[in-house]
């Protein structure tokens, strides 16, 4: 019996020191997790600020945008700068919107498809020269692609699409880091033993790639599809080299030609330069808000296997 008190109050000796080192072990990671928060809090407002910079000075004019603070409202004149983009030159700006649509749209799909079509070759093919395609392909997507463009403007200019719509589309077809991408994508999700099942139940090699390879590669299609959208949307300098009529440039193009004409036209130019980037903001929302149905059936599923 003594020897069980003893060993009773030995217990209740040690238990708050044990309880003591817990805490002190906590201590660290409640202040990693406020450090956490605190970046967090400071990469989102860093984020933000320009889209909330783009909402504010779109809703002056001229003598607001340089007269009042940057970070806060003046007089509303959002409906007025609207109207104008409206009917400017005619409304070249929404015609602006339809190219960009299909550049951004066009060539992100079709990439897309041929990027996941390249990645499954490279992923699930045995074939000679494979690691060098490889090698190929990780090589090229380091290259800048504002390198190849001149190249590209004196290919085009042989070929006589110089300022059409194909000498913007055709370079946006094909991404090396897509291809790359979508390798990877294929071999963490396609088992190498449901494509022997489907080959030794008779299905060709283009039934597979349809029917098991595609349905099975949703997520990493609309992830490439969405970086490709995003890169296509912003891009500058291939349609600009590319392009002479004002008809047929991009967002980025046109609101640039704005912005170095906003002294040599009777309309406030700098705030319709502004009003026109915060509408080009909208159509990356939709295409980033439709595609998140498929990032969630894929963290579903990789939940339920």
């Amino acid at each position: 019996m003594t020897a069980i008190a003893d060993r009773v109050d030995q217990d209740r000796t040690t238990a708050p020191r044990t309880e003591n080192s817990r805490v002190r072990r906590k201590r660290p990671r409640s202040l990693e997790q406020t450090l956490t928060l605190v970046g967090l809090i400071l990469f989102a407002l860093y984020s933000v600020a320009p889209v909330w910079w783009l909402i504010v000075n779109s809703t002056k004019d001229r003598r607001d945008l340089y007269n009042s603070n940057g970070l806060w409202f003046a007089n509303f004149n959002l409906f007025n700068n609207l109207q104008q983009l409206t009917t400017y030159e005619h409304g070249v700006f929404f015609r602006w919107i339809g190219n960009t649509i299909l550049y951004a749209g066009g060539g992100a799909a079709i990439c897309t498809l041929i990027s996941i079509a390249a990645g499954y070759s490279l992923a699930k093919f045995s074939y000679r020269g494979r690691g060098v395609a490889l090698g190929v392909v990780i090589g090229s997507f380091l290259v800048p692609s504002t390198l190849i463009t001149v190249p590209l403007f004196l290919l085009f200019s042989q070929l006589g699409i110089v300022d059409t719509i194909w000498a913007v589309l055709i370079p946006l077809f094909i991404s090396p880091f897509g291809v790359f991408l979508s390798k990877v994508y294929v071999d963490s999700a396609v088992p190498d033993e449901l494509l022997e099942a489907a080959r030794l139940d008779g299905a060709s090699e283009f039934r597979i790639f349809t029917r098991i390879v595609l349905p099975m590669m949703r997520t990493g299609a609309a992830t490439v599809f969405i970086l490709l959208f995003v890169g296509n949307w912003n891009n500058f300098f291939l349609p600009l080299t590319m392009l002479r009529g004002s008809d047929k440039w991009t967002l980025a193009v046109g609101l640039y030609s704005w912005f170095s004409d906003k002294n040599e036209s009777y309309v406030d130019l700098t705030a319709l330069t502004i009003t026109g980037a915060l509408i080009s903001v909208i159509p990356l929302a939709i295409v980033m808000i439709a595609m998140q149905r498929y990032w969630r059936a894929g963290v579903t599923l990789g939940a339920i296997k």
